[in-house]
């Protein structure tokens, strides 16, 4: 593994985890006497080269993807586990349920586990216990041993949704990280879109056990990819330098730490604030909003997993594989969202050099598209799926556009809250995901019902008529949102303190353990350092900017201020 490590980093001058400290230099201390990455360090995950960044940001993906998937993944075999446990529909949509129900732990456990221990051991035990219990589903000899295993496959599985941005954050500046974004953002939708169009089919040739051994193959093959990435949360690659640097036996170096280790802080103080503080921030005004326009767009994105059935095989007779081919339009909507935000992530990497000041709101024009596109394809699916004289790619087409406004709807709400909240973006994001997952679990528990009840045009205008009821919010948020922030415990909202000319830090990380960036807002922060190694040329060089920009995230801080502050506030 080692091997692979460094043919994929292809380092300048040495191995970037080399664990071999020559004790003739001496290492690289910050203003505070602790230790520090160097200019141009590449034991700096963000000083890696592109090919490593974007093989780390790959197999975080791939993570991903296999959470996502094996989400949705058995509603396509749905008929097959009712038939052999003897239990009916609605018990058997407990499988979604309860997986769902699992991705609430997620941001309150694993989040805080990876700030104090690092990423790779928590992905490496999260995952290994994520086949594990996807091995007992898939030889599950009752009905009961099956809920329980997909009760710990989706809490287990919750780690990379958890923990994969922080990932992404770790080894992107902003400048650079808009594109890495967008693909994770897309994989979230994907990976559903396709789990029950794989496991139709395999109900239909095999029975409902070969979908889970798909999810097998799928992590198995994934977990030997996890193996290969290295640590890339920057205090624990700062703890281990501090560990190696002690480990020399050298005198001076004996009393050497990290500013992690500096800091002293305990497992149960970062569990304390994990626990408390996103539901502080989820009752704030910008953050109960999102989470409740979230909450139906995921609410809806689960329960199109019982529509489509009802639509294409109940009301048109088609098979259970053929039925849920459909949802590949759902996919082709997602690739095109994704699209339309990798545009968008230009526009604003552009914005962001050329020194152009913005502000949160500037992410909501996307929402306010998708937030029309969700309620007029809502209606159109509704009333063009009611009808069997209806060609079948009418509402295919309609359910390819409400997938792109879902995307887009959830990326720029995910982008409001990180430029909103700043250094709380992590506990804003694990209130934010607790909710949209406990509406999302209760989707299979009464879709069909309502459906069935309503009718296809029904049912489906009443959700339209919902997504009319929040359409408005990004407008309001877009003209008003300046004066909520101020208003907001929670949100900075006053200009960037002095910067330190020897400690120039624009990153503020949250005590749950994803790092952001005041930087990343669209240029909301102006930012202005000088390479020590590289001549001057010139404020308007975009490639100076872009250095400036992503070396001013890669900058290490000094933390005890948040700390002190985590401690005073919950004293």
């Amino acid at each position: 593994m080692e091997t692979i490590e460094r043919i994929l980093s292809r380092p300048v001058a040495k191995p970037y985890r080399s664990r071999k400290i020559d004790p003739t230099i001496k290492p690289y201390l910050n203003q505070y006497g602790q230790v520090d990455f160097a200019p141009g360090d590449i034991e700096n995950p963000k000083e890696w080269s592109t090919g490593r960044r974007w093989y780390c940001t790959i197999v975080a993906v791939t993570l991903v993807c296999n959470a996502t998937f094996a989400s949705s993944s058995p509603s396509g075999c749905l008929r097959g586990i009712a038939e052999e446990f003897n239990v009916s529909m609605t018990a058997a949509g407990l499988v979604i349920t309860l997986f769902l129900l699992g991705y609430v732990a997620g941001p309150l456990i694993f989040a805080p586990l990876s700030e104090f221990y690092g990423r790779r051991y928590v992905f490496y035990v999260t995952f290994t216990l994520y086949v594990a219990f996807n091995f007992l589903c898939a030889f599950a000899p009752n009905f009961a041993s099956l809920l329980i295993g997909r009760l710990l496959t989706g809490t287990f599985a919750s780690a990379p949704l958890t923990n994969a941005p922080g990932v992404l954050a770790d080894v992107w500046g902003p400048v650079e990280r808009g594109n890495a974004m967008a693909l994770f953002s897309m994989m979230t939708f994907i990976g559903p879109s396709g789990g029950p169009v794989i496991s139709g089919f395999l109900e239909l040739t095999k029975d409902w056990r070969w979908s889970f051994y798909v999810l097998l193959w799928l992590g198995g093959a994934t977990e030997l990819l996890l193996f290969t990435i290295p640590e890339t949360f920057p205090p624990v690659v700062l703890i281990n330098k501090a560990r190696r640097l002690r480990a020399t036996g050298v005198p001076e170096y004996q009393q050497l730490q990290a500013p992690a280790e500096a800091e002293g802080r305990r497992l149960a103080d970062v569990f304390r604030v994990a626990l408390i503080r996103p539901w502080q921030i989820l009752f704030d005004t910008i953050s109960i909003l999102c989470a409740v326009y979230m909450s139906v767009v995921y609410l809806l994105l689960y329960m199109l997993f019982s529509i489509y059935p009802i639509v294409f095989q109940e009301k048109r007779g088609w098979n259970s594989g053929v039925g849920e081919l459909p949802l590949i339009g759902t996919v082709i909507g997602a690739c095109m969202g994704g699209a339309i935000v990798f545009w968008t992530s230009k526009r604003d990497r552009k914005r962001l050099l050329a020194g152009i000041a913005g502000k949160p709101e500037d992410r909501l024009p996307v929402a306010m598209i998708g937030g029309i596109m969700f309620a007029v394809t809502m209606f159109w699916f509704a009333w063009t799926a009611n009808f069997n004289s209806v060609h079948w790619i009418v509402p295919t087409m309609a359910g390819t556009f409400l997938s792109t406004s879902i995307l887009l709807i959830f990326v720029a709400y995910i982008n409001y809250l990180t430029d909103t909240y700043l250094m709380y973006t992590a506990s804003a994001m694990a209130a934010n995901t607790i909710v949209r997952s406990a509406c999302g679990a209760a989707a299979p528990l009464f879709t069909s019902q309502m459906f069935n009840a309503l009718g296809v045009g029904g049912g489906g205008s009443l959700i339209g008529g919902v997504a009319c009821l929040l359409a408005p919010i990004p407008f309001v948020f877009y003209k008003y949102g300046e004066p909520i922030r101020q208003r907001s415990r929670f949100a900075p909202t006053g200009p960037p303190p002095p910067r330190d000319e020897e400690n120039q830090d624009d990153k503020a990380e949250d005590p749950i353990g994803v790092e952001t960036s005041s930087s990343s807002s669209s240029g909301s922060t102006n930012v202005s350092i000088h390479s020590e190694t590289e001549p001057h040329r010139g404020d308007d060089d975009p490639a100076v900017l872009e250095k400036r920009v992503n070396e001013s995230e890669a900058a290490p801080r000094h933390e005890a201020g948040d700390t002190a502050g985590d401690k005073k506030e919950f004293a």
